[in-house]
């Protein structure tokens, strides 16, 4: 494996193989690192992206992986242990063996991880009837009986109890730990969703299912769907150790085109946007890989011109066709 590259991107999910794929079409020598820890791999299905409804996760990458690579972009497996900006400007990106691998510029796609509430039965059933996001799984449980569980987001946890009740008539809410005011608890009656009050103790499982929620005093509830409000921490690691600035909310802050405030950095999907679906980390990968290209490209011309300046050929047609035979000589190689 070549040690050199264009842009490095670091995570192989929706969003880096989107930008990977922008990229190696735009004939830039593009390396995906990936640790093959994806943030959606309990769900079955995915939802909401058009064309794609109803893909087990696991083939949307894989065929992406199939197109990056039929464009010459390489995708590894490993585990990035640190990026370094170097005093050229370049970056140092190094594995967990100790391999390193140098980049003109970065991109950070390593997603967010979902910490849930400390509720004994929710983490068996994460991905399948314990759930949090009724766009991506709303429709195949609609109807049944939901329970929305109170967490430390009490906007999340209240937004919730209200979103999730156009799926099903049959909603409660169990605050647990959050106080509600007078005029929470009358507009979430009004729309139907029943509240009890309580500390939760477990979710009941039977036969490989949710059977119900269980509060402290032992008093069971059945429901068949449990909804909870994760708390959503991002996989910024890199972007923290790079010195990349922060918005007031702790998260990396980036431009509408995932520009960090570090030069030659970029960021897309969760890492940077907790709300992101699959379709919208793609998109925002997508205007990443573009800025990332016209970054290069300013660098390009930048030598070139002070290459001239030094009495060097200028980049002629006979060039261009020498780094097309390079570039299709690497694809019929496997390169």
């Amino acid at each position: 494996m070549d040690m050199s590259f264009e842009v490095v991107i670091i995570g192989a999910g929706p969003a880096g193989l989107q930008a990977a794929l922008v990229l190696a079409r735009a004939r830039r020598r593009v390396l995906v690192l990936d640790a093959g820890q994806p943030r959606n791999a309990a769900a079955a299905h995915l939802h909401g992206f058009l064309s794609r409804d109803g893909m087990e996760p696991g083939e949307l990458l894989r065929i992406g992986r199939e197109e990056v690579m039929a464009y010459g972009g390489q995708i590894r497996s490993g585990t990035v242990e640190a990026v370094d900006r170097l005093d050229s400007g370049s970056f140092a990106v190094t594995l967990a063996r100790g391999e390193r691998v140098d980049a003109d510029t970065v991109l950070v796609a390593t997603g967010l991880r979902d910490e849930l509430p400390a509720v004994p039965g929710i983490e068996s059933r994460w991905g399948r009837d314990v759930l949090h996001c009724p766009y991506c799984h709303g429709y195949e449980v609609a109807e049944q009986p939901f329970a929305v569980l109170g967490g430390e987001n009490r906007p999340f946890s209240i937004h919730q109890a209200g979103l999730v009740r156009r799926w099903s008539s049959d909603v409660i809410f169990f605050p647990d730990t959050i106080v509600l005011s007078d005029e929470e608890r009358e507009r979430l009656s009004a729309f139907g969703v029943r509240i009890i009050d309580g500390r939760v103790n477990h979710i009941a499982v039977t036969e490989d299912r949710v059977a119900g929620v269980v509060l402290a005093d032992g008093t069971s509830i059945p429901r068949s769907v449990v909804f909870v409000g994760p708390r959503f921490l991002p996989r910024d690691d890199m972007l923290k150790r790079l010195g990349c600035e922060r918005a007031d909310n702790g998260w990396v802050r980036t431009d509408a085109t995932g520009a960090t405030t570090v030069p030659g950095v970029w960021a897309a999907g969760n890492v940077v946007d907790s709300p992101a679906q699959i379709i919208s980390a793609a998109g925002s990968a997508y205007m990443a890989a573009v800025a990332i290209n016209h970054y290069l490209l300013a660098a390009d011309i930048d030598r070139a011109v002070a290459g001239v300046r030094r009495g060097e050929t200028a980049f002629s047609a006979e060039m261009e066709r020498r780094v097309c035979e390079l570039v299709l000589g690497d694809r019929r190689h496997g390169m």
